[in-house]
């Protein structure tokens, strides 16, 4: 009977009988692609094929087709789900350092006034500017 392979790039068309396992369909695709006999994956309505499998096995009808895909080499990628919430255990520690006390009371105020008036730029027309002003 004849079966097709939707391999990456096109269709091939392979002979088999009920005897055959799919070890010959896998070294039919490496000779014809040209990739390793160890990077194919064939698998039958999504779901993955064992090569010591017969086609007996399989209830495949004439003019059934299987799809071959090549592995990919995987990294990590962002965004994986075994990573979620994890971001606290990966971010290094930091020592806390001290920060500068507040000014309260009559140095809050004194520095309030250097801010509001003292340091304000007068124009000839009586106008206050900011004190980013370049007037």
């Amino acid at each position: 009977m004849q079966i097709f392979v939707r391999g990456p790039a096109n269709l091939l068309a392979f002979n088999v009988e009920k005897d055959d396992t799919l070890q010959d369909v896998y070294e039919y695709i490496a000779q014809e692609s040209g990739c390793v006999l160890n990077d194919i994956v064939l698998s039958l309505h999504g779901a993955p094929l064992n090569n010591e499998q017969l086609f007996e096995e399989f209830n495949l009808v004439p003019g059934s087709t299987i799809d071959a895909h090549v592995k990919v080499l995987g990294g990590k990628t962002h965004g994986r789900l075994n990573n979620a919430g994890k971001v606290k255990n990966a971010t290094p520690k930091v020592a806390p350092t001290e920060k500068p006390k507040k000014k309260t009371g009559r140095a809050r105020r004194r520095e309030q006034y250097a801010h509001r008036f003292a340091n304000k730029v007068v124009s000839p027309s009586g106008d206050r500017r900011g004190p980013n002003s370049n007037y």
